[in-house]
């Protein structure tokens, strides 16, 4: 198990539910149409960087939840500028999106991806910062190099669960990343993000857990129907508040509510 990136026992077999009855195939093959056109659209403007307003961004992250059929609604607000640690709870690849439609951020990943075709080189254009998941002699380098990015002005996010899991349960946020924010003197921004149908059961279709594909996945979300992503953004944890990452840690986790339809399992 990594101090990063621990395993989640989450397995679409055992977690994830189908979001009732389908949609047709043809609106599904439209609706990840729609959303690789805006991925390719986003990648064109890469090298832009810091030029394209952040309104802008946001505006782009969101549309892509929209077109993959996904209603997004959030709730409180991010400081707009100045260094931020933006941490949530970790379900779905759209938790990435739904995140940069709080507000634009450096994200981390873990090391492997940038070895991945296409999506390895594109992460590497878009400020992805890369940990290496087994190397714990790296990890002060890594939380020095945050805090650096932290004290510019700069926007992090990540999700300290370190895996995916399937809503029913989540995982511990890890402390490391806490740390960072500690020695840069910045604020904490909690995001909670959960998934549920229009008539307000909680879904797990949005679930990429496991050994599922992340094409798997898409095709799931595409072919939902009455997805609905819900995002809290909780008052920031503001510096000198809390004494210690283990503590900060502990006060940005949100607490696993009941939900219409849900049966809670125990983290693990």
């Amino acid at each position: 198990m990594s101090v990063w990136l621990p395993s989640a026992p989450c397995t679409p077999r055992a977690c994830v539910e189908p979001a009732g009855r389908g949609a047709a195939t043809l609106p599904a093959v439209l609706r990840l149409t729609a959303v690789l056109v805006l991925l390719l659209g986003g990648i064109t403007l890469l090298p832009l960087g810091r030029r394209v307003p952040a309104r802008w961004v946001r505006r782009w992250a969101r549309t892509i939840a929209w077109a993959a059929g996904v209603r997004v609604r959030i709730t409180g607000s991010a400081a707009p500028t100045g260094g931020l640690l933006l941490v949530a709870n970790h379900i779905s690849w759209l938790d990435i999106p739904l995140l940069a439609s709080v507000r634009p951020a450096r994200m981390i990943a873990k090391t492997e991806i940038r070895q991945w075709p296409v999506a390895g080189p594109l992460a590497a254009s878009a400020g992805v910062v890369f940990i290496e998941r087994d190397r714990l002699r790296a990890l002060p380098t890594t939380v020095a190099h945050i805090a650096d990015l932290l004290r510019s002005g700069a926007a992090v996010g990540v999700f300290p669960e370190g895996s995916t899991w399937c809503g029913r349960a989540q995982g511990t946020f890890r402390r490391a990343v806490f740390q960072a924010a500690l020695d840069a003197g910045v604020p904490v921004q909690p995001v909670h993000i959960h998934y549920r149908l229009a008539d307000g059961h909680a879904s797990t279709a949005p679930a990429f857990v496991g050994e599922d594909s992340l094409l798997t996945s898409l095709w799931r979300v595409a072919t939902a129907r009455g997805l609905v992503a819900e995002v809290q953004v909780r008052e920031p944890i503001m510096p000198g508040t809390v004494p210690d990452r283990r503590s900060l840690a502990r006060a940005a986790q949100p607490a696993v509510t009941a939900q219409p339809g849900w049966t809670h399992v125990p983290a693990s």
